[in-house]
């Protein structure tokens, strides 16, 4: 598309979007400055910021999409909405060279996802924590591979691009193919134990860093949904990085989320963290199917006896005070460590484990959260 017609589109698409007026003040959405930075590429996809105000309807951003998608030459409409302050009225233009931030305190959470995103898809699962190291992908990876074995269609994303673990954990270590044209190519997903794979690991060489700001990981997250043919899927489970920011609100404001399994370890420096990763998807209407309790206690295999290295039922408590399911406790085994290691998840090299069983426990009660269990 030359430069003529892109601008002839954009002009088009503007005066379609003052035809879009909230009704409280009367004001159209190009002139009141809610719509701002608007780009095509020559792909045809319209791109622009939305600027919301703390009065404006929840409907007002779709009407917006969807008259956009009406003008000829359009064939995608891309929104990026930035959130107001709470009483806030017309919110001040952004500095320059800066990226409002889409979750601030006192702000009011309006993601937008797109339910025709991943329309093969029946199910999307994240797997989260406010906490690093409390064995996100361990759960991630057991689920998904526990729900495989059950016969159902599994992929696993893995979206913690800081430290992609996933194909290590799995045993896969080739690069994805790429298929189709320029400007429409499409990634095809490895596949290992069943279930289909997607990684920055698989991307980068071994020891390559993930050197990346905020809108780059928003970034990847978008592309790893939209450009990966995950093909006819009964579930897609995402392995979140921890913490509280860009990954996490990029997926609720680009797909619709059917829950979050959170992981923590019984330790109250833990459980403080996850419940903050709690309340912050509460905040942005993302259902929290449960709470797992990793490490929960080591048995010697040498005398028997049992330690509780990291505290003693902190994730059962935390259940309990915020009146969540607790969806299983799986032990500190050296077992889970050497199949990690080893990319055979312990659901599947030692299902009689403790562990194994615990984590295969741990799937079924997903499945009864979400209505599919006996």
């Amino acid at each position: 598309m030359i430069d003529g017609q892109r601008e002839q589109v954009l002009r088009r698409v503007a005066a379609a979007l003052t035809q879009v007026v909230e009704p409280g003040s009367g004001e159209d959405v190009i002139s009141s400055g809610r719509v701002r930075e608007m780009q095509m590429d020559d792909a045809g996809v319209v791109r622009f910021r939305f600027v919301l105000r703390s009065d404006d309807p929840s409907t007002l951003v779709r009407q917006t999409r969807a008259a956009a998608e009406a003008v000829n030459g359009v064939s995608r409409v891309r929104i990026d909405v930035g959130l107001p302050s709470a009483g806030s009225g017309a919110p001040p233009p952004p500095p320059p060279n800066t990226h409002p931030s889409p979750l601030r305190p006192g702000s009011v959470p309006a993601p937008t996802p797109r339910p025709d995103l991943l329309p093969t898809v029946d199910r999307i699962l994240a797997v989260s924590s406010g906490k690093g190291g409390v064995g996100k992908s361990t759960v991630a990876t057991n689920l998904a591979s526990a729900l495989a074995a059950d016969g159902l269609r599994v992929g696993l994303l893995d979206a913690d691009v800081y430290g992609p673990n996933i194909p290590l954990m799995f045993g896969e270590k080739r690069k994805p193919r790429v298929t189709g044209t320029k400007g429409h190519e499409m990634i095809e997903p490895l596949e290992a134990h069943g279930v289909r794979l997607m990684s920055l690991g698989f991307l980068l060489d071994e020891a390559q860093p993930a050197i990346m700001r905020g809108p780059l990981i928003s970034g990847v997250m978008k592309q790893f949904l939209e450009q990966v043919d995950w093909g006819d899927l009964d579930f897609l489970i995402v392995d979140m990085p921890p913490g509280t920011g860009d990954a996490q609100l990029s997926l609720v404001q680009t797909v619709n989320l059917d829950g979050v399994v959170m992981v923590t370890t019984p330790q109250d420096v833990a459980t403080g963290d996850v419940l903050r990763a709690i309340k912050m998807f509460e905040r942005v209407n993302t259902r929290v199917l449960g709470i797992v309790e990793n490490m929960s206690g080591f048995t010697c295999p040498c005398c028997s006896s049992s330690y509780e290295i990291f505290g003693k039922a902190g994730g059962r408590r935390l259940a309990q005070s915020t009146g969540l399911p607790f969806l299983g406790e799986v032990p500190l085994e050296v077992a889970v460590r050497e199949s990690g290691d080893e990319g055979q998840p312990i659901v599947l090299a030692a299902p009689e484990s403790p562990a194994g069983t615990a984590l295969r426990e741990v799937s079924q009660r997903v499945l009864r959260e979400l209505g599919l269990g006996g």
